[in-house]
């Protein structure tokens, strides 16, 4: 199978996240993404760990995001390795970095000046919070940003306080904008054969992505989430059942739906005598859920599911990983793929989630050891 991206070469000065998430997208649809590192000990995020999880070297979490890349060490303080990397980028298709505002000037790789180099290069940057701005030069990490864009009082309780994301969300959402931003550059460069400047930053795309309860906020007279006194609460602007409800032996989802037609094949049949406005069940959201609570418990997960799915009611079991990747549903899907190391043993992982004309993308290659391509693409692009 040809990959939509192949051919393309992807220079990435970038570290940590959000910008190598960006390349991990790109290279999984075809692009050849080569790392510039320092040498020898390549960039920092080979030392960021999840529990201290370290294999051949690099930490787990530098394995996922660099699967399917390439390495070439540089060190840009150097005239003669900054020569070589600026003839890489005369024939480079796309530049991305996540630098700190000012370092590629400082060492004369910003945009104008590499544009001066190769004018259909299209190059990509990706901040913490943009350029301008008392928080420009703020570090940009994701709980950081979590805690400064509002993201942190939509999930738990009322009285939970502020509760950040179980996961690196401003710098995933972030690495899907860059991917967009540098596809949409590139079909414009097809048109004009001349390159772009794509600019985002963790900041703006953990906004974007509260796009739907911000535009709620300021439409809404600036009134606050509103997060549900009951655990379990699914949504800080949906009314009730939406969440999660204990059963007998787990737990059951309930999204959203009518409200009556819930309640009836729950079994709590006086929910149109005591809720009979549709506002209400936004208002009293914390009575309804507790009235749906109590009943929910009475019986097991399996048991709801099949009453209330022939009834046509949106429900879900909830699962843990295990469950989860055990469950058929899972498996047909194919989303687990292994990578080979470079001392012989394996790494599972998951698989890029597009398929292009039916076919899933796979590739067993892993993350490169620092400069391990260094001569070859010294040879392949005549750069010494």
């Amino acid at each position: 199978m040809i990959k939509p991206l192949e051919g393309l070469l992807v220079l990435e000065f970038a570290q940590f996240m959000a910008a190598p998430t960006a390349g991990l997208r790109l290279a999984d649809l075809g692009a050849r993404v080569i790392k510039i590192e320092r040498p020898v000990k390549g960039e920092a995020g080979r030392q960021i760990a999840i529990r201290n999880i370290f294999v051949n070297g690099d930490s787990l979490v530098f394995h996922t995001i660099n699967r399917n890349k390439e390495s070439y060490a540089a060190d840009l303080k150097d005239p003669d390795d900054m020569e070589r990397i600026k003839k890489l980028i005369k024939q480079a298709d796309v530049i991305t970095h996540n630098f700190r505002p000012g370092v590629m000037e400082k060492i004369g790789l910003d945009y104008e000046s590499v544009k001066a180099i190769n004018p259909r290069i299209v190059y990509g940057v990706v901040t913490g919070y943009g350029t301008k701005g008392p928080w420009a030069l703020r570090p940009g990490q994701d709980l950081l940003i979590q805690s400064l864009s509002g993201l942190a009082y939509l999930s738990g309780t009322n009285d939970a306080g502020p509760v950040p994301f179980g996961l690196a969300t401003a710098d995933m959402i972030c690495g899907a904008h860059f991917v967009q931003g540098i596809l949409a550059a590139l079909i414009k460069r097809a048109k004009t054969n001349t390159g772009l400047l794509v600019e985002v930053s963790l900041m703006e795309s953990v906004i974007d992505l509260q796009f739907e309860v911000i535009t709620t906020y300021l439409n809404d007279g600036g009134k606050l989430p509103q997060r549900s006194a009951v655990k379990g609460n699914g949504h800080a602007y949906l009314s009730a059942p939406y969440g999660i409800y204990e059963t007998q032996d787990s737990y059951l989802t309930l999204a959203m739906g009518d409200l009556f037609k819930i309640g009836k094949a729950l079994g709590v049949d006086n929910l149109a005598e005591l809720y009979p406005e549709k506002a209400s069940w936004f208002d009293k959201r914390d009575e309804i859920m507790t009235l749906l609570a109590e009943k929910i418990k009475q019986k097991t997960t399996t048991k709801w599911l099949s009453e209330l799915e022939a009834e046509g009611i949106w429900c879900s079991q909830v699962l843990t990983y295990k469950e989860t990747l055990e469950h058929e549903g899972y498996k047909v899907m194919g989303m687990k793929q292994e990578v080979k190391l470079p001392d012989g043993s394996s790494l599972s992982t998951t698989r890029c989630p597009i398929r292009i004309n039916g076919e899933k993308l796979y590739s067993d290659v892993a993350a490169p050891r620092p400069g391990a391509q260094t001569e070859a693409i010294n040879l392949q692009y005549n750069l010494i």
